[in-house]
């Protein structure tokens, strides 16, 4: 079983590497090109999954991740289960900071099949942040893109004084 771990490769100059992880391979790839289309200083590389773990074939080959998001559909417990069963593939100390939960579908709250009280929890055991999105809606999707953006700038270190973990703090209990 192979356990993603965020320091076990070195980090590559003014470059950040996003992993991706949810059961709606469209959302993900929406999400993922506008990423790609915002402006940015960093080079960026975007990784998809539907679940962990990853191909270990391939390990030597894949770049250091420097933040990885799982997306929960709210309409589906599908996805949340997804999700959970992803997590025991992820070292502790990745949750220092570089991993945060992105729950899709809120604008739709009369189909939601996942209890609220989940997701706030995961959030809660893993102590990572929990970001709430509709990216179905263009203008939702690009403010998140832009939101992620800034988050893998952070945990890429390419924001000096600021690293992942006080960053996580201030996200945290800024609700």
């Amino acid at each position: 079983m192979a356990v993603l771990r965020p320091f076990d490769k070195l980090p590559v100059l003014n470059s950040a590497t996003l992993l991706l992880v949810g059961s709606d391979e469209g959302l993900q790839q929406e999400l993922a090109k506008a990423m790609l289309q915002e402006k940015k200083s960093f080079k960026i590389s975007i990784h998809l999954a539907t679940s962990l773990p990853l191909p270990s074939e391939g390990d030597h080959l894949r770049p250091r991740i420097d933040l990885i998001v799982f997306m929960i559909d709210i309409k589906s417990k599908y996805s949340l289960k997804n999700v959970e069963a992803s997590l025991a593939h992820v070292a502790a100390s990745f949750f220092l900071g570089k991993v945060c939960f992105l729950v899709t579908g809120v604008g739709r709250v009369n189909y939601c099949s996942v209890e609220m009280s989940s997701i706030w929890k995961l959030g809660e055991v893993y102590c990572s942040p929990v970001l709430y999105c509709e990216l179905e809606l263009e203008r939702i999707r690009v403010a998140t893109a832009q939101r992620l953006l800034r988050m893998l700038q952070i945990c890429a270190g390419h924001v000096p004084g600021v690293s992942a973990l006080t960053f996580n703090f201030m996200l945290r209990n800024s609700y």
